[in-house]
């Protein structure tokens, strides 16, 4: 009875020791086999297209074990989203991860004249293994979504915050900035160099207040160059977090200086002139016209300053909020519009109101809360002018 219980404990330690065996061989096989596994972040150059100026951000995957190199982005959407238009408009569109061939991702960008530059990461085997399972999770159904915000939850903020996650927040990010900006400083960098004016104007007037805070170093990396140098800077575990960095093919790109006859303040500042000059004209057809004039841009800011207010109380846009363009862009100008011809009391006390309070929003300019572009100046300086001929016009 001893024997046969011995003999059994023996088969059992026996059994027991193979198991441990096959477990550590397993672990030590899944453990090569993710070692097998290259991961690097790509970042490409701005593009011509507005939405290009900023880059792109991607995460590329390359598994000689299994042939395969991917390339994962938080960048794209579907067209075919109900109400697409509108949840676009509201910031309720839906962005999605995709994984996407190397070479196709890479050829597209070559095609559009656009560098791409590779920073291989330096990341364990564990760590490698984390950034696959959480991308695996990611493709997952409904986890594929997420509600794109430009400033704080992005292509780009998303692989840096799965960086982060992989690693156990044992990632010391660098910093690339030591000198105070504003969020709206960064967005400017890049409009300045392709001397996209108007798209400037256009990004002052509809984003408010909230673009004027100063980023942390960690938020700054919502753009994909400040990513990648970041990135550069970057340690974990005492150890640099880029073992390696390349131009997977580079494009010579140089700065946009475009006719100073394109830009805003100075077509407006024309138009402020001949408009002023035309004010003194007698000529019955010319004050009919600039009356109809008057009528029209009233309205136009009137409607403006609507859809300010919708931009900031309608939509998931955060930094629509706390617009200060509101001060000149008055919602009630779309009803005072069609009251420039009228006789009546009320209207002369309007335009009375909004042209001394533009008069002493232009004097106290520099002390908004919000950077307002100066090429509003003109247009604010139309609007005062006209309103004052307006009020001192005889009945």
């Amino acid at each position: 009875m001893f024997l046969k219980s011995k003999i059994a404990s023996q088969k059992i330690l026996f059994v027991a020791t193979i198991a441990a065996l096959l477990f550590l061989f397993s672990s030590k096989l899944s453990a090569q086999d993710s070692c097998h596994i290259r991961i690097s972040l790509l970042t490409a150059t701005p593009g011509e297209e507005l939405y290009e100026t900023w880059g792109h951000s991607a995460l590329r995957i390359t598994d000689s074990s299994r042939n395969s190199d991917i390339v994962y982005n938080y960048g794209t959407f579907d067209f075919d989203t109900p109400n697409f238009y509108l949840k676009f408009i509201r910031g309720k569109l839906p962005f999605y991860l995709s994984p996407d061939n190397f070479q196709d991702f890479v050829s597209e960008y070559e095609q559009d004249s656009r560098g791409v530059t590779e920073q291989v990461l330096n990341l364990t085997c564990a760590e490698k293994q984390n950034v696959q399972m959480l991308l695996d999770v990611n493709m997952m159904g409904n986890n594929r979504g997420y509600k794109y915000e430009f400033t704080f939850d992005n292509c780009t903020t998303r692989l840096r915050d799965l960086i982060e996650k992989a690693t156990d927040s044992t990632v010391q990010f660098g910093q690339v900035l030591h000198t105070k900006v504003t969020f709206r400083d960064l967005i400017h960098e890049y409009l300045n160099y392709n001397d996209n004016q108007w798209s400037k104007l256009g990004i002052d007037i509809l984003l408010g207040s909230k673009l004027d805070a100063n980023p942390t170093p960690y938020q700054v990396m919502f753009l994909p160059d400040y990513l990648m140098k970041t990135i550069d800077r970057s340690t974990l575990s005492g150890r640099s977090i880029v073992s390696d960095k390349h131009a997977l093919f580079k494009i010579n790109r140089s700065k946009i200086e475009k006719n100073n006859l394109e830009h805003p303040i100075f077509l407006f500042t024309w138009l402020f002139v001949i408009i002023a000059f035309l004010s003194f004209s007698k000529n019955i057809f010319i004050q009919k016209t600039l009356s109809s004039f008057d009528g029209f841009l009233f309205f136009l800011t009137g409607l403006l300053g609507i859809l300010l207010l919708f931009m900031w109380f309608g939509t998931d846009h955060i930094m629509c909020s706390d617009n200060y363009n509101l001060l000149w862009a008055w919602p009630t100008n779309a009803v005072a519009a069609f009251y420039v011809h009228s006789k009546k009391r009320w209207p002369k006390i309007y335009f009375t109101i909004y042209a001394i309070f533009n008069i002493v929003l232009i004097a106290l300019w520099a002390f908004v809360p919000q950077h307002l572009n100066a090429s509003l100046i003109p247009i604010i300086a139309i609007l005062i002018f006209r309103s004052l001929i307006y009020i001192l016009r005889k009945r």
